[in-house]
């Protein structure tokens, strides 16, 4: 299907060192630029000639990007430090378990020492239709080639699909939406600061984009609050192969018991949907309840509800209702579909 060109297309390259440099090439620029963070998924895209930025804004000389610091009542994670740095922090480690964890899950190791954390949140869609340079809605056409009675859709969403049935391949973003993250945008007005989940969109919002990132914002750091610093943390991802590949589905939740009951939770999944997507019904529903196998075969079948399977991705429903299961009553090494 794709066609693989390989000469990457002209484009003048911007190394800015601070982030007000950064901002003004962005105002410069407009949409005609595209930011590089690990550039992994980028050098994807100019490759195969699909995107073709006038102007290529590299952020791996703004220090200030790759820091990770103690603010407030939590830490904050610079969008440009990479995975493998997430994985190892000491602080990320000790009290929130849950981000490494899904962190070390993304792809292999050589590919997590040059990923950023900015970057996996960022990433667009994998539908190859849509990165093959097809005229699908996402990419402005008329069609979703995915959702017809020949296409190949067994990697797509089972819920809140609009047109595009493609899924957000990220596997940290669940664990942030988990965690309450809030993430940090710089502007030329100014700095805004969007919750975690809200950062994220679906084709129903915006079609042509992933996040609520317009031309000339830069996603600059991830706060994460103490709120859910020790909770008992469940990530589990399940895929075609163990190393590299993207999440078929992934889970993560943050649990607070007393007294063998579920006192607070916070549940995500990413794979299901347009969007990674918090499990709001669920975690009011279990709340109180004891954390055992009657509860998460409740939460699990609850899950589901709705579900809307394609052709070829049915199995993603029992996947779906297992995964959450396994994060309620927190059971590892087990077959999850």
């Amino acid at each position: 299907m794709a066609v693989i060109r390989d000469v990457i297309p002209t484009f003048e390259l911007f190394q800015p060192v601070t982030i007000e440099d950064a901002l003004a090439l962005l105002a410069r620029h407009g949409a005609e630029a595209w930011v590089l963070a690990g550039g992994l998924d980028s050098f994807d895209w100019f490759a195969d000639r699909i995107k073709r930025p006038a102007a290529v804004i590299d952020l791996s000389q703004i220090k200030e990007l790759s820091e990770v610091r103690s603010v407030g009542d939590g830490l904050e994670i610079g969008a440009m430090t990479t995975l493998t740095e997430v994985v190892r922090h000491p602080i990320v480690r000790e009290k929130y378990g849950l981000l490494p964890e899904a962190a070390e899950a993304v792809a292999s190791p050589q590919i997590r020492n040059q990923g950023t954390i900015g970057g996996n949140v960022s990433q667009d869609a994998r539908c190859w239709y849509y990165r093959a340079g097809w005229p699908c809605y996402r990419a402005g056409g008329n069609i979703c080639y995915a959702d017809t009675p020949t296409g190949m859709n067994r990697e797509h969403a089972i819920l809140d699909a609009d047109r595009c049935v493609a899924v957000n391949p990220s596997d940290t973003a669940p664990a942030l939406i988990v965690l309450d993250a809030k993430m940090v945008i710089r502007t030329p007005r100014g700095e805004r600061v969007v919750n975690a989940e809200d950062y994220f969109i679906g084709p129903g919002t915006d079609i042509t984009r992933m996040t609520i990132l317009r031309p000339g914002d830069l996603l600059t750091a991830i706060r994460i609050p103490s709120t859910w610093a020790g909770a008992q943390f469940y990530f589990e991802k399940v895929r075609d192969r163990n190393v590299w590949d993207f999440a078929l589905v992934n889970v993560a939740s943050a649990m607070v018991t007393s007294g063998g009951k579920i006192e607070r939770l916070r549940l995500a999944m990413n794979g299901v949907a347009a969007h990674p997507l918090r499990l709001k019904t669920v975690e009011t529903a279990v709340l109180g309840k004891p954390r055992n196998e009657e509860t998460a075969e409740f939460a699990g079948k609850l899950a589901i509800q709705g579900a809307k399977p394609l052709q070829s991705n049915g199995y993603k429903v029992p996947l779906m209702r297992n995964l959450v299961k396994r994060a309620i009553r927190g059971v590892v090494g087990e077959e999850a579909a």
